[in-house]
This record gives C-alpha cells, sequence and structure tokens, in this order.
C-alpha cells in the first residue's frame, strides 16, 4: 500500500510540475540557432558536440515552410505554439506525463536548422533526438528532403 501511495504521489507531483512549466513559458525565447546546454536533454543542428549534434538536412528547391509544418504537425503530441516567415516552434506534449518539450525549426535556404529540447529534467532518454529522426523520416517520407 505504502509503494502504491508513493507512486502515486510521485506521478501527481511530476504531471503537475509539468503543467506549470508549460504555462511559465508560454513567451519563448527563439533557441533555435543556440547549441544545447549541458543537459543530455537536447539535440540541435548549430552543436558540433557528438553528444548533441544532429546532422545538416538539406531540403528539395522549392520547398515552403508550410509542407514542413505540416509534416511536423503529424509527430506525437505537436501542436504549433508560434510561426514566422522561416520559423516554427513547436511543442511537443507526452502523453503520460504531459512533459512539454519545444522543436524549433528554421529554414534558411535549402537548409534545416533544427533544435528540439526538454523544458523540464536533467535528462531525456534520447526522446528529442528520437523526435528529430522521426521529423527527418517523415520528411524523407513527404519527399522533401534531399
Amino acid at each position: 500500500m505504502c509503494k502504491k501511495l508513493t507512486l502515486l504521489t510521485l506521478i501527481v507531483a511530476l504531471t503537475a510540475c509539468s503543467k506549470e512549466v508549460a504555462v511559465k513559458n508560454e513567451q519563448w525565447t527563439k533557441k533555435v540557432d543556440l547549441p544545447c546546454g549541458d543537459k543530455p536533454n537536447c539535440v540541435a543542428s548549430v552543436d558540433n558536440r557528438e553528444k548533441y549534434a544532429v546532422a545538416p538536412i538539406e531540403v528539395k528547391a522549392g520547398t515552403v515552410l508550410a509542407d514542413i509544418e505540416a509534416i511536423a504537425l503529424t509527430l506525437p503530441g505537436a501542436k504549433l505554439a508560434h510561426k514566422e516567415s522561416e520559423y516554427l516552434h513547436i511543442t511537443c506534449t507526452s502523453n503520460v506525463f504531459r512533459f512539454v518539450d519545444d522543436l524549433e525549426i528554421r529554414l534558411d535556404g535549402q537548409q534545416l536548422v533544427l533544435r528540439s529540447e526538454s523544458r523540464v529534467g536533467y535528462s531525456d532518454f534520447g526522446v528529442n533526438r528520437k523526435r528529430v529522426a522521426k521529423l527527418i523520416a517523415l520528411l524523407n517520407e513527404g519527399n522533401i528532403i534531399e
């Protein structure tokens, strides 16, 4: 009984924390052109450290941000948070604990600049790298990538 109560308390506490963070971060600061910090909960195409780096992605000529947006929004838990002429900020919310991660995409000519980072916690257990890999696979299936 004690173990179940402890587990339930932990789940409620983690869920409450994730919702609070989502509210606090409504005014997002662009980080797409910044390398990741030192926590293993981020990947970025501008980071040259192996642990955080994502390979450059070239898109086909004529690709517009709307094409990329339509595909990115099919990722699990994805929701458009902010859009500019060549920039997307998409939040991805996990199913169980409702943790929010930020996926940023900038189209620079024919190159995609990507950054995916968890808002809370130290490690993301590879979730952001998997998300970017899934996005790349979807873009490839959609005939967007060179």
